[in-house]
This record gives C-alpha cells, structure tokens and sequence, in this order.
C-alpha cells in the first residue's frame, strides 16, 4: 500500500489535471465559462473534497483497507469525470 502522501497527491493531481482539461476543451472550442465545463470543475471539487476527508478520517477499523477504497473511488469518480469531459469535446 501507498503511504497516504502519495494518495493525496494522487487525490490533486488527477482532479487537477480534469479540471485543468475542461479549461483546455473550452478554449479550444472557443467557449468561455460554459455550464457543462462549470458543472465538471465542480464536481471535481467536490470529489476532491469529499476523498481528502476521508483520507483523514482516523477512527475506521481497517486503515489500509479503507484507503485501498479511497484509491478505488478515485478511479471510479475521476473515470466518471473524464467520460463528462469527452463529452465537452
């Protein structure tokens, strides 16, 4: 198992690069604030949010169980988010 710096890390940097991505297909498109690009930031900030807690949650009975599901929601949020953001493009 990753120390838990590392699943931080990974936490802001695959929501970053989303975030990042939706700023990119709206300039290509030549769209400035568009809705949908909005609705994905924010549901990359809430992800982002809500996985950090739970990293830190110190009272589960199982830590290294707990984070390997933490590490799963991350793949399964950010392959959610990435599918809303191809639909942008």
């Amino acid at each position: 198992m990753a120390n838990i710096r590392d699943l931080k890390k990974d936490i802001n940097y695959v929501l970053g690069d989303i975030i990042e991505a939706v700023y990119i297909v709206d300039a290509a498109n030549n769209k400035t604030d568009s809705k949908e690009g909005a609705k994905i930031i924010d549901s990359a900030i809430e992800t982002f949010d809500d996985l950090i807690a739970k990293v830190n949650q110190r009272n589960v009975e199982n830590r290294p169980a707990h984070l390997n599901s933490v590490r799963n929601e991350l793949q399964t949020k950010g392959a959610a988010l990435i599918e809303e953001l191809n639909k942008l493009g």
